[in-house]
C-alpha cells in the first residue's frame, strides 16, 4: 500500500508540493510510516506568504463581531470532532489518550478567549486631553504573521497559542507545521475552512530550517510567533528583530520542584510523576527535576520510584495507556544517550527505563520512566533539557539552598514548590525566577485568559502569548487627535507650537 503524500495549504486550497523531498511521519507506538510531508519549495513558502498578503486585505476589514462569529463556529466544529482529533493527535506524536484530548481542549480554550475580541480589543479615549481637543486610542492588526511550530503539541500550539487570537484581531497567518506532526493541524485548517474562515487567512507548509529563514527577512511577514529549542529562538528573535519584525520566541526549560520536609510526600509523588513522565516528558512545562530535602528525599525517592512502576505503558491509543513513546526513533535515541550521560556524570540510576519493550509494540518508541538520584548542578544532565520521560533528584539542606539551586538554573518557564508553609510559599513564589509558579501544583500552566510567561533563557520577546499580551502581540496601537473650529477658530491664524499636545496646566 503506498504511503500518503501530504500536500501543502495557501490560498484556501490543499497544493500538491513540486519538491522532491518528502519527510516521513510515523506511528510513534508501532514505528510505522503513516505518510509523509513535503519539504516545501522557497516559492512555495513565498506563495503561501501572498496567500496570507492577499486575505489579509479583505479579512482586517471584517468587523470584529464578524469575525468572532466565524470562530464562534468552528469552535462548535472542534468540539464535534473532538475524538477524531484526539486519535489523529495520538496516532502522529504518541501522546496517550487523555493527553491527546487535553491537546485538543487546550485548542478550545485559546479560541473561546478569541471570542472576547471584540471587548479585549476595545481602545481607549479621552474627551479635552488639552482644550478642545480629543485622543482615541484604536487596535489595529498588523498584517501577515509566521508560526513556526515545534513537535510536541500538534493541536495546541499552532491552533491554539497562534491562530486564534492573531486572527480574531484581523490579520492572517501562515504556519509552518512540525514536519513530524502536521496532521492535527492541517485537519483543524480543514475546520476553520467549514467553519466559513475566507481563504488564505490561514496557510499551512512544511519545510526545513532552510526554507523557514524566509519569513525572517520577507518584508510581508510583520511578525513571528516560535516555539522550539533556545539555540533557533535565539536566532530567530534577533534577526527577525533586526528586520523591524515583531518577535515571540518560547524556548527550552529544566523545570525545578522544590519539595520541602512539611510537603504532603505522597501527594506530591502523585504530582510530580504526572509532570514528570505526562506527554512522555516531551513539554516545555514537564517537571524533569525535584530538588527534595535531605530530610524526605529517601521517603520521597521511594514513594517516586514506586508510583512510577505503575504506570502502565502501551500503545498511544489505547485509553488504558498511562505513558506512551517518544515521537521518533532518533528521538528515543537521544533520551537514552541522556541516561547514559547522566550515570557517566555519577547519577545514581533508581529507576531504569532504556530496555523498555511492550508487547506487540516491539517497534514503537518506548522509553519508561527513569529517576536519576544524586544528580548535582555540575551535571548537564541536572541542567539541559532533555525532554523525555527522565526525572533527576537533586538533595538541598534547607529552603534557601533549594531555591538558590533552582535560580542557578538558566531557564526559567516554570517552577514548583510542595510546602504546607504559607511562609515558604508566599517566600517562593516572590523569589523564584520562574515565571509559572506552582505551590503544591506539579504542572503551573495557567489558563489562556493568562499569558505563558517564561523568563530568562525560556523565553525571547516582550509580549507573550496568550492572555492580553497575545491580543497585544498581535494588534499595533494608534492614536487619533482632533479638533473641530468654532466659527471665531476658523479665521484665527495663530496655532499654539505645540497644538494641544501638551495637556493639563500649560503655565
Amino acid at each position: 500500500m503506498a504511503i500518503k503524500k501530504l500536500q501543502y495549504y495557501a490560498g484556501g486550497q490543499w497544493i500538491d508540493s513540486k519538491t522532491d523531498k518528502y519527510m516521513d511521519i510515523y506511528n510513534p507506538s508501532t514505528g510505522e510510516v503513516i505518510a509523509q510531508t513535503p519539504c516545501c519549495t522557497k516559492e512555495e513558502v513565498n506563495y503561501a506568504v501572498e496567500c496570507a498578503k492577499e486575505a489579509f486585505k479583505s479579512w482586517s476589514e471584517v468587523p470584529v463581531m464578524k469575525r468572532v462569529q466565524i470562530i464562534y463556529d468552528f469552535r462548535d466544529l472542534l468540539v464535534a470532532h473532538m475524538d477524531e482529533l484526539t486519535e489523529l493527535c495520538a496516532r502522529e506524536e504518541g501522546k496517550v489518550w487523555a493527553e491527546a484530548r487535553g491537546d485538543i481542549l487546550k485548542v478550545k480554550e485559546p479560541v473561546e478567549l478569541a471570542l472576547s475580541a471584540p471587548s479585549l480589543l476595545m481602545g481607549e479615549s479621552i474627551r479635552d486631553t488639552s482644550s478642545g481637543y480629543d485622543t482615541t486610542l484604536y487596535r489595529e492588526p498588523v498584517g501577515v504573521f509566521a508560526g513556526i511550530v515545534p513537535f510536541n503539541f500538534p493541536g495546541m500550539i499552532p491552533m491554539g497559542w497562534m491562530t486564534p487570537m492573531c486572527i480574531a484581531c484581523g490579520n492572517t497567518i501562515v504556519l509552518k507545521a512540525a514536519s513530524m506532526t502536521p496532521m492535527t493541524c492541517m485537519r483543524i485548517a480543514e475546520l476553520w475552512k467549514e467553519a466559513g474562515l475566507p481563504d488564505g487567512v490561514i496557510n499551512i507548509v512544511t519545510c526545513s530550517r532552510h526554507e523557514a529563514e524566509i519569513f525572517m527577512d520577507h518584508p510581508d511577514v510583520k511578525g513571528i510567533t516560535f516555539v522550539g529549542s533556545t539555540s533557533v529562538g535565539l536566532h530567530i528573535y534577533s534577526r527577525a528583530a533586526e528586520s523591524g519584525k515583531r518577535v515571540q520566541c518560547l524556548c527550552e526549560a529544566k523545570n525545578h520542584g522544590l519539595v520541602l520536609e512539611d510537603a504532603a510526600i505522597e501527594a506530591a509523588a502523585h504530582r510530580i510523576i504526572n509532570s514528570s513522565f505526562g506527554c512522555a516528558g516531551e513539554r516545555c512545562m514537564a517537571l524533569p527535576v525535584i530538588v527534595a530535602q535531605e530530610s524526605i528525599a529517601d521517603q520521597l525517592v521511594s514513594y517516586l520510584v514506586k508510583f512510577a512502576k505503575e504506570l502502565k505503558i502501551g500503545p498511544a491509543y489505547d485509553k488504558e495507556s498511562k505513558l506512551g513513546p517518544v515521537v521518533t526513533a532518533a528521538h528515543k535515541k537521544s533520551v537514552i544517550d541522556w541516561i547514559n550521560k547522566g550515570i557517566e556524570e555519577g547519577a545514581q540510576l533508581v529507576l531504569d527505563g532504556r530496555d523498555t519493550v511492550v508487547p506487540g509494540y516491539e517497534n514503537g518508541f518506548y522509553v519508561g520512566p527513569t529517576i536519576l538520584d544524586h544528580v548535582t548542578d555540575e551535571m548537564t544532565v541536572g541542567t539541559r533539557e532533555i525532554f523525555g520521560p527522565v526525572l533527576c533528584i537533586k538533595r538541598v539542606k534547607n529552603f534557601e539552598e533549594g531555591l538558590a539551586v533552582m535560580n542557578a538554573n538558566p531557564f526559567a518557564n516554570g517552577s514548583v514548590i510542595f510546602t504546607q508553609s504559607g511562609y515558604y510559599a508566599r517566600e517562593f513564589a516572590k523569589r523564584t525566577d520562574g515565571g509559572m509558579v506552582g505551590v503544591n501544583v506539579g504542572i503551573p500552566v495557567p489558563v489562556g485568559v493568562f499569558p505563558f510567561n517564561g523568563h530568562k533563557k525560556s523565553f525571547f520577546g516582550d509580549l507573550h502569548t496568550l492572555g492580553k499580551d497575545g491580543f497585544r502581540f498581535y494588534t499595533e496601537t494608534k492614536t487619533v487627535t482632533q479638533t473641530w473650529f468654532n466659527p471665531e477658530e476658523v479665521k484665527a491664524a495663530a496655532v499654539d507650537s505645540w497644538e494641544g499636545s501638551v495637556g493639563g496646566d500649560q503655565k
